[in-house]
């Protein structure tokens, strides 16, 4: 309930008639102030008139009064600045540190905007407002959807700068991090970005010219090579495979020479993943855009349309795995590329936030419009987030539209958090 008085003030959502204090002085508020999600006042330099005088200063509300001294407002210096405070229910005089006693006002939230409230948060449809959306405005919406594409786009900046952190400020490790964790196609994504941190790429630079090392150095760290991460099925066969022999003999050495350990082998899924998915496929794809250097921050950042980023992240597996899926499981002739969709992905969930994050980083906004240019410019996703607003009218022409509406369900839905999307505003005030 206070969550929905917080909105009610912020929107001036107010009940019809004049509104009063406790003691008869009218109020008229003129700026509800600038809404405060940290410690201190709800509202931060609010503009009210009250009794005919103009006051400027803080706005607490809580859902009963006595909520103050509950939260102990009365000895805290922060809250000396009130100039009012708005409750559901009135049922103490409230006094700040300094002594003062401040106005009250009760707010009761309009029976509209509570009944819809209710319905938002009881709705078995999903989305639950989705029969608002076909009645806003195009404008209304690109709106809201820009502003949704660029939260996507700062979340995941955060994600990189905490892998750049990880990585000892290296921003060029934290790419091939968050390129490890995109080429696990969200079911082997934790797994694949553990893997990629326990890679050294300072110890695989100075092999990098053999691509059998970097790809027997790859799946060892991988844990790949334990026999005991071999299907037992397929055991005795892959033991008895030369690649795998001579495979497992080179990790054997470059582990002792650059004292490695492998992730646990178990962190690996594979059930219900189709073969061209699994992690020694993906794994020996990323060994080979390594090997051909087409996997470094440089070599991004000179991408200057989406055409030559698809150029370079396209990639295949070394010769052994176009016969097979697994070491010992032989099958039939495949180049297994990386698909088009696939490489549309990438270039959504990798190529586009590290362009964004590092423009960011080096306040070069050139980096940062490309990101979104290419946005603009990439196919959306096809997947139940992006069919499931579709059917609910919601235009979606693009990769930056996609990844709006994931956010938007993500973030705010999924959440319940109806009192900060701007559809469940228009949903509320009906």
């Amino acid at each position: 309930m206070e969550q929905l008085l917080h909105y009610c003030w912020k929107h001036k959502m107010f009940p019809l008639g004049a509104l009063h204090t406790t003691d008869g002085q009218p109020v008229e508020v003129i700026d509800a102030g600038l809404h405060n999600r940290n410690a201190g006042p709800d509202f931060f330099n609010a503009k009210v008139k009250i009794g005919g005088e103009l006051w400027v200063g803080n706005v607490e509300i809580h859902d009963k009064s006595t909520d103050w001294f509950l939260h102990g407002h009365e000895r805290d210096d922060h809250y000396n600045n009130v100039v009012l405070h708005v409750a559901g229910v009135i049922d103490a005089e409230v006094r700040t540190a300094s002594g003062l006693t401040p106005p009250q006002m009760q707010l009761d939230v309009p029976e509209t905007v509570r009944r819809n409230y209710e319905e938002l948060l009881k709705a078995d449809n999903y989305p639950p407002c989705y029969k608002i959306v076909p009645t806003l405005s195009r404008i209304r919406v690109h709106s809201w959807m820009s502003a949704l594409e660029t939260e996507r786009l700062e979340r995941k900046t955060d994600d990189i700068a905490r892998r750049a952190a990880c990585c000892q400020s290296s921003w060029e490790a934290a790419y091939f991090v968050t390129m490890a964790r995109n080429y696990g196609f969200g079911i082997n994504g934790d797994a694949m970005e553990q893997w990629a941190m326990n890679v050294p790429l300072g110890a695989v630079g100075h092999h990098r010219d053999d691509l059998f090392q970097v790809e027997a150095l790859f799946l060892g760290q991988a844990g790949l090579l334990d026999p005991l991460s071999i299907p037992e099925r397929h055991r005795e066969a892959a033991l008895a495979d030369p690649y795998y022999q001579r495979m497992a003999s080179e990790y054997k050495y470059l582990a002792h020479k650059f004292g490695l350990q492998p992730i646990d082998h178990h962190l690996w899924r594979f059930l219900r993943l189709r073969p061209q998915n699994f992690p020694h496929i993906r794994i020996s794809q990323l060994a080979r855009l390594y090997f051909l250097r087409k996997a470094g921050l440089s070599q991004l950042i000179d991408c200057e349309d989406v055409k030559s980023a698809q150029q370079m992240l396209a990639t295949s597996p070394t010769d052994y795995w176009q016969t097979h899926y697994a070491f010992g499981c032989e099958s039939a002739r495949s180049e297994k590329r990386l698909s088009a969709a696939s490489v549309n992905l990438l270039l959504i969930n990798t190529v586009v936030p590290m362009l964004f994050a590092y423009g960011r980083h080096k306040r070069d906004e050139r980096l940062c419009d490309r990101a979104f240019a290419f946005l603009d410019q990439l196919r959306a996703e096809d997947n139940h987030i992006v069919r499931m607003w579709k059917s609910c009218g919601l235009p979606v022409d693009n990769a930056g539209d996609s990844q709006a509406l994931i956010q938007l369900k993500n973030e705010y839905c999924d959440r319940r958090d109806c009192l900060r999307c701007r559809f469940g505003y228009e949903f509320l005030k009906g």
